[in-house]
């Protein structure tokens, strides 16, 4: 671990971008957090939340998810990346940058909408956990029968809506339908697998398929059209609850997406259009051989000489459901580790330099300001932290790194700045509670020290790192639900390099105990992290 020093000490900001306003000088940064005004917030995954079909979604559960945040204290809902899985149901493999996931539109809205009937919702599903072989089929008959209904005059006040939304969001739409529909034809094989013409593009080729394929790519775009419909009421709603929505955007996409198939030339590929280079990290003290991702590599040539027209599409696309996002990770942007197609290892890669200041400048020029998280986490380099505090972008800590017994070691609150999102663990850590369970003795007698106290047990783990991370400096602290809840083993929602079972942990009802959110306004409360700054802001 390196100590970060000489780090400003700037305040979050806030992005309510207006479609209205079209250059940064109608826009101006609005101070979100300051060193006296502290906030706090959970993470928790749509696809967590409870419901009765299968998986969570948009609908009446995320709203009493934002009461429950409202009436706890807090300011913020941190999710995951919410667009289309594919490859493990993984949210970090998206089939597009610019879509949403059509797992997370809701019957019931669709129910209260005229759009489906009370008998098409029949369904028994397990409720502490995903079954995407089971969901995945239910959702799309769902979907298929809103659709059904719509065509045959079913809310024909929509039509003009839907239409609307259509020839707004053709610059990614249309590709994006035809994308899931030669998808559909082809048994959901990777692209590259298609004839040579659809995965050159050959325009006869594409004309073709549009005609053929025309009812399925009207479908494709009737579900977007319903899933912006269900975010938009629940950004609204908890806009007026004063709870900020905190999305996650990937660095780098799927290499099975629409994102590379409709624009090759923004990615490294050859005359195959396969990656001539793909994505991972270099060996380190956890991996001797590093890590090998497999997703393309950008053409930041290309994309430069855009003004990174791509990027900032993307960043727009996500910031329509959410008001701040994460920037997953952010060392890219200063430099990534480029390893030769074909690699049996991430050993052979090495680091190409990113875009650096000029995509930020570019970025805060179109959208006036910066509503960004840095994920800076694992080997961070100095231009990595001089390209975050440049733009003032708040950087990541998390307490579960924290306690190797270093004082140095920057994930100890003792050695944050204010411009810091604290989190107790992340989707890709174990429950604390578990985490405390497996803890080397050495490293556990590290926490005891710094807390100064002895903990008897993994019960008192997860409430002693969310104390730690409410009375720190840092001006956002979050802990997953997990660890509000005080759970342990068999909750975790990932664990990194394992192919299967993961992405599936949900909480049910009877999980979301009203001593739990009480004590966690208690603690937000008494750690003065109830500030009421953000929703002021918005409102």
């Amino acid at each position: 671990m390196h100590p970060e020093s000489g780090r400003p000490n700037h305040a979050l900001y806030l992005s309510n971008p207006s479609p209205a306003m079209s250059n940064a000088s109608e826009l101006t940064n609005v101070p979100l957090f300051s060193p006296r005004s502290r906030t706090s917030g959970v993470l928790l995954h749509v696809t967590s939340l409870p419901s009765r079909y299968g998986i969570g979604d948009l609908g009446p559960s995320a709203f009493s998810w934002v009461d429950r945040l409202h009436d706890a204290g807090q300011e913020w809902w941190q999710s995951l990346p919410l667009g289309p899985t594919g490859y493990g149901n993984s949210p970090y493999q998206s089939l597009s940058s610019f879509a949403g996931n059509g797992l997370l539109i809701s019957p019931a809205e669709l129910l209260t909408d005229g759009l489906l009937r009370a008998g098409d919702c029949d369904s028994h599903f397990p409720s502490d956990a995903v079954d995407y072989d089971s969901v995945i089929p239910f959702k799309h008959e769902l979907l298929a029968k809103a659709w059904k209904y719509f065509k045959a005059g079913e809310r024909k006040d929509l039509q003009p809506a839907y239409e609307e939304y259509c020839a707004q969001q053709a610059h990614w739409l249309d590709d994006y339908a035809l994308f899931r529909s030669l998808k559909a034809k082809y048994r959901g094989a990777y692209y590259l697998q298609w004839p040579a013409e659809l995965v050159r593009r050959r325009p006869d080729a594409l004309n073709d398929a549009r005609r053929e394929l025309a009812s399925q790519i009207d479908f494709v775009r009737f579900a977007q059209f319903l899933l912006l419909r269900q975010a938009d009421r629940l950004k609204q709603y908890a806009r007026d609850k004063g709870i900020g929505l905190i999305g996650d955007l990937p660095f780098f996409v799927s290499p099975d997406s629409s994102d590379v198939w409709a624009n090759p030339e923004l990615f490294l590929l050859d005359e195959q259009r396969r990656p001539r280079f793909v994505a991972g990290v270099p060996p380190d003290y956890f991996s001797a051989q590093g890590q090998l991702w497999g997703n393309p590599v950008y053409n930041w040539d290309a994309l430069r000489s855009t003004s990174y027209r791509w990027c900032i599409d993307r960043l727009r696309a996500l910031l329509c459901h959410v008001d701040v996002i994460r920037l997953d990770h952010f060392r890219g942007f200063a430099a990534a580790w480029y390893v030769p197609a074909g690699a049996s290892t991430a050993q052979s890669g090495h680091w190409v330099t990113g875009p650096g200041a000029s995509f930020f400048e570019a970025v805060r020029a179109e959208l006036g300001r910066l509503p960004f998280i840095a994920e800076d986490l694992g080997l961070i380099t100095p231009d990595v932290s001089e390209l975050r505090d440049e733009f003032q972008i708040p950087g990541t800590r998390v307490l579960q790194f924290a306690f190797d017994g270093h004082a140095d070691n920057p994930y100890l609150p003792d050695n944050y700045v204010s411009n810091t999102v604290v989190y107790t663990g992340t989707h890709d850590n174990a429950p604390t509670r578990e985490w405390y369970e497996e803890l080397p003795d050495a490293q556990r007698q590290n926490l005891w020290s710094y807390l100064q106290r002895t903990l008897s047990g993994s019960a008192e783990a997860a409430p002693a790192l969310m104390g730690l991370a409410w009375s720190s400096v840092a001006a956002l602290a979050i802990a997953p639900l997990q660890d509000v809840l005080n759970l342990g083993k068999g909750t975790r929602m990932n664990v990194p390099g394992r192919a299967d079972g993961n992405w599936s942990w949900r909480c049910t009802e009877d999980m979301l105990s009203p001593v739990a959110f009480q004590w966690l306004r208690s603690l937000t409360e008494n750690s003065k992290r109830s500030s009421g700054s953000y929703a002021n802001g918005l409102r």
